[in-house]
């Protein structure tokens, strides 16, 4: 049976910190969980860290892999058998980071399609000091970036929610343009997704990350640099406020 993602119930489980699970298997280096508040390396997003505690002792949780069973890697000798019930504890500092990241992202991409000619998000990977964004055809004057970074942080500053639903492709399709929702590059098996929503759909797009309540929350976002990807594609790389 795949591990419960409890980080996916709703935006508010994305702010819990501890939770109790059962072993369901082990190897020398990793154990997987019934459950878990631990986010898994994907879409762009590092994992959490942190630590499980049972009986018989603790152990580091280093990194964190997997779509259906997540492996959360431990160490060799870490002494941990099937059936071990744990208690486990996230880093926050880490988690929360990435929460403010990864919604900061949601919210660029969405004023760049609407701002540039629908300038596509392509790529992106979400740090807990750094970030950084693909975007497609573009190539960013200084004079934008000004543009795109004031309106961000304008935005930031008016308290706008940010919300989690599940909904169809039909649903989706028709408040989003697909090209802003890479609805192309999700399986057509897959009926119904989890969608982040800013505000009353400023943004609207399929996610399984972590994700803040309030843009408020994310703090000032600080312009770092772009690159050329070559082939229409550019690089913009941010941090934010406190995250340096």
């Amino acid at each position: 049976m795949a591990t419960e993602k409890l980080y996916m119930e709703s935006i508010d489980a994305c702010y819990q910190k501890e939770f109790e699970a059962t072993v369901t298997s082990v190897d020398e280096n990793s154990v997987v969980l019934d459950r878990t508040l631990f986010y898994p390396l994907g879409g762009g997003q590092n994992w959490d860290t942190g630590t499980l505690k049972w009986d018989s002792g603790v152990v580091d949780v280093s990194e964190v892999r997997g779509r259906a069973d997540v492996q959360h890697f431990v160490g060799e000798d870490h002494g941990l058998k099937v059936g071990d019930t744990i208690d486990g504890t996230i880093d926050w500092d880490r988690r929360h980071a990435h929460m403010r990241m990864h919604t900061a992202q949601h919210l660029v991409s969405g004023i760049v399609y609407e701002m540039y000619d629908g300038a596509r998000t392509v790529g992106n990977q979400i740090h807990s000091d750094r970030s950084r964004i693909d975007f497609n055809p573009i190539r960013f004057t200084e004079e934008m970036i000004e543009e795109l970074f004031a309106k961000a942080n304008e935005m930031v500053s008016e308290e706008i929610p940010v919300t989690d639903c599940i909904m169809t492709r039909d649903q989706i399709n028709s408040i989003m343009p697909p090209d802003r929702t890479n609805m192309d590059l999700l399986p057509i098996s897959v009926k119904q997704l989890r969608v982040i929503k800013i505000g009353d759909n400023i943004d609207l797009c399929p996610c399984a990350g972590t994700h803040v309540r309030n843009l408020t929350e994310i703090g000032e976002l600080q312009f770092l640099g772009t690159k050329n990807k070559g082939k229409g594609t550019t690089r913009v790389k941010y941090t934010l406020e406190g995250c340096e």
